[in-house]
């Protein structure tokens, strides 16, 4: 049998070309894609990292991060980023599910498409070492893109990958790795600003999170990548969905205690209402709501205010801009 391995596979440049290299080697790769909580989609078929994986003719196995990720979000051993990620934490995670595959598939050894020096948090030299050893892959850890610049590991000590041709990329530049996809006509996802919670809007909602609601869930998690955020009052809070396929999503997530927000009789957006709140809360959530429907320019509107089974309508003045900054969460995103 060839020998196997297992490539953790985003569909971006990186990991792209470390698929593609190993698959010029003649050894039998399997994709992982992890997806995180925010980035789950109910009912989705992953179609786009699908076909990325078919073009390379690799096979690919999804797995979605849940309650792992949600422990890990409340207490990261290695604290988080600049913003609200805790890369760290989340790449020795995967990487320890991924071993966890790789030992129920029967495969060798795992790869990644990290760069030595690409990322200021987990892909420092030393960031490397910790992560390999973190995850107990001690020498079955391979980086194609940048194996030259480091030691040996077992896969090419035991002959299973030739590390002649493998690479030596180093740093923050993308040169090296535009011209290998031009020179091997790959295509690859457009790079989007990575992980969510590297940004700086879905930071502050995180902090907004834990500072309101330290128990959070995995839902709430969950949230931090959709709609506009607002904090009406200390314990309640309103999401306002920005189009119609975040409404679809919102509509989804709606929890047992959850006020839903719509309009009365108008297209508009989807609003969830969570936590404690009173008259004067579901007034103010309203108006946002209101703020963002084709309402926004009329005296008054009507709202249907929705939760369990019972449903009332409301008639608000539309807020104005100077009412929803004071309330707004993360910054402007609309």
């Amino acid at each position: 049998m060839p020998t196997s391995c297992l490539v953790l596979f985003s569909g971006g440049l990186d990991s792209t070309i470390a698929v593609h290299l190993l698959r010029q080697q003649n050894l039998a790769v399997t994709a992982l894609y992890f997806v995180l909580p925010f980035d789950v989609r109910p009912g989705r078929e992953y179609a786009k990292i699908t076909a990325a994986a078919e073009k390379l003719g690799v096979p690919l196995r999804v797995e979605e991060q849940g309650e792992d990720f949600l422990a890990l979000m409340k207490n990261p051993k290695f604290g988080f980023g600049k913003n609200a990620n805790p890369c760290m934490d989340c790449r020795i995670r995967r990487l320890v599910r991924a071993r966890e595959i790789m030992e129920e598939i029967g495969a060798d050894f795992i790869a990644t498409g990290e760069v030595v020096g690409q990322r200021p948090m987990s892909q420092r030299r030393d960031c490397l070492d910790i992560i390999e050893k973190q995850s107990g892959l001690k020498g079955l850890l391979l980086r194609p893109l940048s194996a030259q610049l480091l030691r040996p590991t077992i896969p090419e000590d035991k002959g299973w990958v030739d590390r002649a041709l493998l690479l030596g990329i180093g740093g923050r530049g993308r040169t090296q790795q535009l011209d290998y996809a031009r020179t091997h006509g790959l295509s690859y996802a457009t790079p989007a600003g990575g992980c969510l919670l590297t940004q700086i809007a879905a930071g502050v909602r995180f902090e907004d999170l834990k500072a309101h609601t330290p128990d959070f869930s995995l839902n709430d998690l969950a949230l931090l990548g959709l709609g506009r955020h607002f904090r009406i009052s200390p314990s309640f809070k309103l999401i306002v969905g920005r189009n119609e396929s975040e409404n679809h999503r919102l509509e989804r997530m709606v929890c047992d205690d959850d006020r839903v927000f719509i309009m009365d009789g108008l297209l508009g957006p989807v609003g969830i209402g969570r936590g404690i709140g009173g008259d004067a809360e579901a007034l103010t959530a309203a108006r946002i709501l209101s703020r963002f429907s084709k309402a926004r320019t009329l005296a008054t509107t009507r709202v249907s205010v929705r939760q369990g089974n019972d449903q009332r309508i409301i008639e608000v003045a539309p807020a104005d801009d100077l009412l929803c900054d004071k309330h707004r969460i993360g910054g402007r995103e609309d």
